[in-house]
């Protein structure tokens, strides 16, 4: 991890209980916290205080999560660290012994999944020289996202995980597709959803619709039927891409949220009466 012992840090033992780190952790975040520290201890700089704070949490953050503890029971360290503008560095190993990889998300917005983009991931994994001893390799990989890719889409990297002490290779790197939630479309396998508000004379006599999509297109739409309770309008092909089948499309599925008027004059009660009862 390149900042010490974890246990050390938080001056425990390997077998200390999560009572006791967290009674360590408390003990030393109230000491070194950068606005407590500079107020009482003027001969400490805030900039250490603050560095060794974040040492601090870091080591109660791996060590208070039986996976990520694990992780670094095995291999002396916390394996991974993605940069997390293009990850959220959530890294796991796997149960089989033979089998190991390292697993981490790789978050996409509803557009680059629309559109495909490319990605550079800036790594530090664990390697061993050829003195055996294990050292901090940094590397930058590229990912080429496909238009239509799903959560939970893999992408494998063999042996650009980490190695560990005495092997002489490294376990499979994995990144997994995650969603970032949109403002407002909705995924639903390869279509797209959306809700829209309209009033109660426009699901009468009908809307034009202006839809801005995920690849920055303007899409007019007529809604020319009754919208009743339950209706959607499907818009054919204006939904995610199909990676399998290229130039195929989902479709775009409108929802309606009529908004009923809160109140109503006599004549204006009069004449709905009155143009509601003549129709068929």
């Amino acid at each position: 991890m390149g900042a010490g012992d974890y246990y050390k840090i938080l001056k425990v033992n390997h077998n200390a209980t999560d009572e006791e780190l967290k009674r360590a952790y408390k003990r030393l975040a109230m000491k070194w916290h950068p606005d407590k520290n500079h107020q009482q201890q003027h001969s400490v700089k805030k900039e250490e205080a603050e560095a060794k704070f974040k040492q601090i949490s870091e080591a109660y953050d791996v060590l208070s999560d039986p996976k990520k503890r694990q992780i670094y029971d095995f291999y002396g360290h916390y394996p991974l660290k993605v940069n997390k503008e293009n990850s959220d560095g959530g890294v796991r190993i796997s149960n089989g012994e033979k089998e190991r990889v390292v697993e981490s998300k790789l978050v996409c917005t509803l557009e680059e999944l629309y559109k495909g983009c490319k990605r550079k991931l800036r790594i530090s994994r664990a390697v061993t020289d050829e003195f055996r001893q294990l050292k901090t390799l940094e590397e930058v990989l590229k990912i080429d996202i496909k238009p239509g890719w799903r959560k939970g889409t893999k992408i494998t990297f063999p042996g650009k995980g980490n190695q560990a002490a005495g092997t002489t290779t490294a376990e499979d790197l994995i990144f997994v597709v995650d969603e970032k939630p949109h403002a407002f479309f909705k995924r639903d396998g390869n279509d797209l959803v959306v809700t829209q508000k309209i009033l109660l004379v426009e699901a009468l006599v009908g809307k034009t619709l202006h839809l801005t999509t995920l690849d920055g297109r303007d899409l007019t739409i007529h809604v020319t039927d009754i919208v009743k309770p339950g209706y959607v309008l499907v818009v054919p092909n204006e939904g995610m891409p199909i990676t399998k089948e290229p130039g195929k499309k989902g479709n775009l599925r409108i929802k309606f949220d009529v908004m009923f008027p809160s109140r109503l004059t006599t004549q204006q009660k009069h004449e709905l009466k009155k143009i509601l009862s003549n129709t068929d």
